[in-house]
């Protein structure tokens, strides 16, 4: 694995508290009624996606995951403005608008989003595994999917045919404990996500996921596994939300007791907490690196305000693909 060095962790600070900071700014615009729909926050799971990038080859590996998917593509390279015009409905936004919170995507970017539907993205991230190992790209899949997603029967036909064909794919359970609002101990006799694996004969196992260290050994191991063609893996990334598991979530289920007993362990916190032991960064350098955080959310949020609502036109665009449809122009 590539060594995890200073600046690895001060990477890791800056940007795990930038994806933080991004969505609170989400949390507080949507208040405002500037963001619309459903908003699904990532606070607390921010290490599953730094240890992710540190092991990944961003020139080609890819990643899919569900709709709780803001920094995700920030992290693959999406310019963070364009995100938050996304989510504002603008039309300097990844896909003009169009998308909104719970469709982010960037092909130039491998991110191939960002979908609604409970489980979809499984079946489809083993699709872009199997087009890798078809024209024989070397690249590697993560396909992200929530501990609810892992009831639906489209996760079992994909590992069936994933583990058949060895696809270069890594299956990553990001467990949050609560899926829309259920606890895992309440939807299944067995706890321990992780082990649906071993009815495929499927390297699976679970991951401290507060960790961004542990993740990335854990993936690593699994990316150099898919990437000499012998297969998939399953792992249960056990980690947790702050927030909701959306805007509009009353979170009746847990207590404030239990939240703050996990904001304990705070993925931000153990690196910042690190950074300060290993004397990588000084009181005066992390004040800095929060400066540029908080400055570039504002960077953001003044792009997203300023922007323009794309036209009307621009729906039936996206919609209609007939060339010669004799209702309506094209621009597109």
């Amino acid at each position: 694995m590539k060594k995890i060095t200073k600046a690895t962790y001060l990477k890791w600070y800056e940007d795990m508290l930038f994806w933080r900071k991004f969505e609170d700014k989400l949390a507080q615009v949507y208040i405002q009624q500037k963001v619309r729909g459903f908003l699904h926050l990532y606070n607390g799971q921010e290490a599953i996606l730094a240890g992710a990038l540190h092991v990944m080859d961003l020139e080609k590996d890819r990643m899919i995951t569900a709709y709780r998917n803001h920094v995700q593509p920030i992290g693959m390279g999406v310019d963070p403005r364009r995100v938050m015009a996304e989510l504002y409905g603008k039309k300097t936004g990844t896909s003009q608008g169009m998308g909104g919170s719970m469709h982010i995507f960037s092909k130039e970017h491998r991110f191939y989003g960002g979908h609604g539907i409970v489980g979809g993205q499984i079946p489809l991230g083993a699709g872009l595994a199997f087009a890798d190992k078809y024209f024989k790209r070397d690249a590697v899949t993560l396909t992200f999917l929530g501990d609810g997603a892992a009831r639906q029967g489209s996760l079992h036909e994909t590992f069936t045919m994933a583990v058949k064909w060895n696809l270069p794919v890594v299956f990553c359970v990001e467990n949050n404990g609560y899926a829309m609002g259920t606890s895992v101990a309440r939807t299944s006799k067995s706890t321990e996500i992780w082990k649906l694996g071993l009815g495929y004969d499927m390297p699976c196992g679970p991951v401290d996921a507060m960790n961004p260290e542990k993740v990335a050994e854990a993936l690593d191991e699994a990316i150099t596994r898919a990437r000499k063609g012998e297969g998939p893996t399953f792992l249960e990334l056990k980690t947790y939300r702050y927030r909701g598991h959306s805007m509009s979530d009353a979170q009746k289920y847990r207590t404030k007791e239990e939240v703050a007993e996990y904001q304990k362990i705070d993925p931000i916190t153990q690196v910042k907490d690190i950074l300060k032991e290993n004397k990588y960064a000084s009181d005066k350098e992390i004040k800095a690196i929060d400066k540029r955080v908080k400055d570039l959310v504002s960077e953001c949020e003044k792009f997203a305000e300023e922007s323009e609502f794309p036209d009307i036109q621009t729906m039936y665009d996206v919609v209609y693909e007939q060339k010669d449809y004799p209702f309506l122009s094209h621009k597109l």
